[in-house]
């Protein structure tokens, strides 16, 4: 989409440099990264970026309009948890980059989540490209590094002293993200910390550090509250629905009130129709749609194809929606003129006192399958996997 620093990037790429690339990341974190490192950025405008921000801003505005009672609608019963906060402290927001009916490139919404994504990896990814490729510093992120950092302490860590303040994860050095979580440690000088080692007495929560326990009065929550029951044999001191002397950053809550529980509700130019199931009208067509079950992770239980005897065999119809089909556009060249596409993912904190959340930053993710999913991609594909957005001139 801007040609100038697509070919530049890809006259200046070698596989030494992904090479060095990789290693640098494994050099600032001691660990190799858990998910596919692509070779490329993406590359894209300042109008595309005016158009991701104007539909994140009236997605932000919809959302504060709508009645906490609607939210709450999103909660399961089983999922309750006290001490409910007014905003979530996160916002992240995925757009498919696609290409409209009149041939035009646009983004459009995927979905949305008031729950953490790598923050801190993705500045150090951001930062690791502009120290492979120097040209790339023209148009990187305009935030300074310790601005960035700034606002995740005052989200994170607040007031407390960073000793009392976690990143709560369940088995976090069997994650995926678990580089995220030192990058984490690093800028925030917190700990992450096993669900299955936080101790409990009375209302307060402990973890031990160096032999003494200390107590927990924030917890960065990376836990995904609903996956606890899927876990075998998990034996913990404490249960979420407790009533505990804690800040949560971010509610447990947000997790389900901003969902695909919100996309029938939205509107906006770039956001694709979406209904319940179980509110799907008879003028339209289930060959257009996408079925995703409300509460799922990295893609799980999305069907591309639905059929009418897939859906009338859902029996909790209320926990899915359709969603309109849009149109990733491959677009983005690789070194052997083939194209990845591609979605993005608007990175926003919402500080306590704030009416509206902060964009920090991006995440991008790259593909040449049918899903933005590398599991999906052939072995042997390049410009695929984890990314970053640059957006250059108009």
């Amino acid at each position: 989409m801007i040609p100038k620093y697509r070919e530049q990037f890809n006259q200046e790429f070698s596989q030494e440099k992904y090479q060095q690339f990789k290693e640098i990341l494994k050099q600032k974190s001691g660990l190799e990264p858990d998910f596919r490192i692509s070779e490329s950025p993406i590359f894209l405008t300042k109008g595309f970026e005016h158009q991701l921000i104007d539909a994140c801003e009236s997605i932000i505005d919809q959302i504060k309009a709508l009645p906490s009672e609607t939210l709450e609608k999103a909660i399961p019963e089983n999922c309750k948890v006290p001490n409910d906060t007014k905003q979530p402290h996160f916002l992240t927001i995925d757009f498919g980059i696609c290409k409209n009916d009149n041939g035009d490139i646009e983004p459009q919404l995927i979905e949305l989540q008031a729950f953490p994504s790598l923050y801190a990896f993705q500045k150090i990814f951001e930062e690791t490209f502009c120290e492979v490729y120097p040209f790339l510093h023209e148009i990187r992120n305009k935030m300074p590094h310790e601005e960035f950092k700034k606002y995740l302490q005052e989200v994170i860590i607040g007031e407390e002293n960073p000793e009392n303040v976690i990143l709560l994860e369940i088995y976090p050095e069997k994650q995926k993200t678990a580089i995220d979580f030192v990058f984490t440690e690093k800028l925030l000088g917190i700990k992450t910390v096993c669900l299955t080692k936080v101790k409990k007495e009375g209302r307060k929560l402990y973890y031990e550090n160096d032999g003494k326990l200390v107590e927990i009065k924030r917890i960065y929550n990376r836990v995904i509250f609903d996956e606890l029951d899927r876990i075998p044999d998990l034996i913990t001191e404490f249960d979420f629905r407790e009533d505990i002397d804690v800040k949560w950053i971010t509610h447990p809550h947000w997790f389900f009130k901003v969902s695909k529980f919100l996309l029938p509700l939205l509107k906006h130019q770039f956001i694709p129709k979406s209904y319940f199931l179980h509110e799907f009208p008879e003028g339209e067509h289930l060959e257009n749609f996408v079925l995703k079950p409300l509460f799922s992770f990295a893609g799980s239980g999305v069907n591309l194809n639905p059929t009418e005897e897939v859906t009338a065999a859902i029996e909790d119809k209320e926990n899915y929606i359709l969603q309109r089909k849009v149109n990733y556009e491959p677009i983005f060249k690789d070194i052997n003129g083939e194209f990845s596409k591609a979605e993005i993912r608007m990175l926003y904190v919402w500080r306590e006192n704030d009416e509206r959340p902060v964009l920090l930053e991006n995440l991008g993710r790259m593909t040449k399958a049918a899903m933005v999913n590398v599991d999906f991609n052939k072995k042997d594909a390049i410009w695929i996997g984890s990314s970053n957005a640059f957006f250059g001139e108009e």
